[in-house]
């Protein structure tokens, strides 16, 4: 289920919004300049498959948004449980470097899910979202834009990457320590679409 929950960046004691409408989501995060569409999904393409796969069967909406917005590089980023000792390891390192607050000076940060999931926290105007991606949901943040990516403790996800500069991602990380007061990924994942009614 896609999810957008919206927070003062104080904390998240107090909600501004939460929805589950695409269109509510679209609407609420354009005036920040973040990108959110939902493509058709392709079923027959399994999670694990390879990227040369991905990209041929998301072929027309790929080649779409990078005539617009003149992407120079595509790739394919996949992340799930393995069996191999060493993945866990491995799982943790990816969830760490994203998850804390950073910017992209060069770039704009475009992901679309084939499969599985992870939230993008976006850091604008005195204000966190936080938009729950599932397989569909096509994200664009702003290069400059604070922001931060959990993953969760057992990460599982397919991206298509879109870059404009070729040597793909490079962050900045801000030195914040904002991404430790919101729900993590794993909480946020297991929430209704009905904000909690305080007593």
């Amino acid at each position: 289920m896609t999810l957008l929950i919206t927070w003062p960046d104080t904390g998240p004691e107090t909600e501004l919004r939460r929805t589950s409408d695409p269109t509510e989501i679209q609407a609420a995060l354009a005036p920040v300049g973040v990108r959110f569409e939902r493509w058709p999904v392709r079923d027959d393409v399994p999670a694990d498959a390879e990227a040369g796969e991905v990209l041929a069967a998301y072929r027309d909406n790929v080649e779409r948004l990078t005539a617009q917005e003149s992407f120079t590089t595509v790739d394919v980023v996949s992340l799930h449980p393995a069996d191999d000792p060493d993945w866990p390891v491995r799982a943790a390192a990816a969830r760490e470097k994203f998850l804390r607050e950073h910017t992209h000076d060069d770039d704009d940060e475009v992901r679309f899910f084939v499969s599985g999931s992870g939230v993008f926290y976006l850091h604008v105007n005195g204000e966190v979202h936080a938009v729950l991606c599932e397989k569909g949901d096509l994200l664009g943040v702003p290069r400059g834009t604070a922001h931060w990516f959990d993953m969760g403790i057992r990460p599982s996800f397919t991206a298509i990457r879109f870059f404009h500069e070729e040597e793909g991602w490079i962050g900045t990380f801000t030195g914040s320590p904002i991404a430790a007061r919101f729900p993590d990924f794993d909480t946020i994942s297991t929430i209704g679409t009905e904000p909690a009614v305080c007593p």
